[in-house]
């Protein structure tokens, strides 16, 4: 499974931002996907993540302001980032996995930067 992020970029604060997370198999539709991001310095936090079935789970700090989707007939995943802050800047990643237990396997997205200015 390989995964490819876009749409980061530069933008003010209180402006918006989609990412995209295009997968290279129907991955999203079996095993769901979430979103991290890891500022310089820091570890690599959840942001966001939807099961299979649709159900939503957001960080307390962007509750109410971005917005997880997938669009499963592309094989794509969705950030909606809106009213973004400076803390949020960060490097975004897609992730999602296969198998279960011991057989397991975590795929990443290579990264987008987020940068939110003042």
């Amino acid at each position: 499974v390989q995964l490819v992020e876009s749409g980061g970029g530069l933008v003010q604060a209180g402006g918006s931002l989609r990412l995209s997370c295009a997968a290279s198999g129907s991955i999203f539709s079996t095993n769901g996907m979430a979103w991290y991001r890891q500022a310089p310095g820091r570890r690599r936090d959840l942001v966001a993540r939807i099961t299979s079935s649709g159900n939503t789970d957001y960080a307390d700090s962007v509750e109410g302001r971005f917005a997880i989707s997938t669009d499963n007939a592309k094989n794509t995943a969705y950030l909606q980032m809106n009213s973004l802050k400076p803390e949020d800047t960060a490097v975004y990643y897609c992730q999602t996995y296969d198998g279960w237990g011991p057989y397991r396997q975590d795929y990443w997205g290579q990264g987008t930067q987020v940068t939110v200015s003042s």
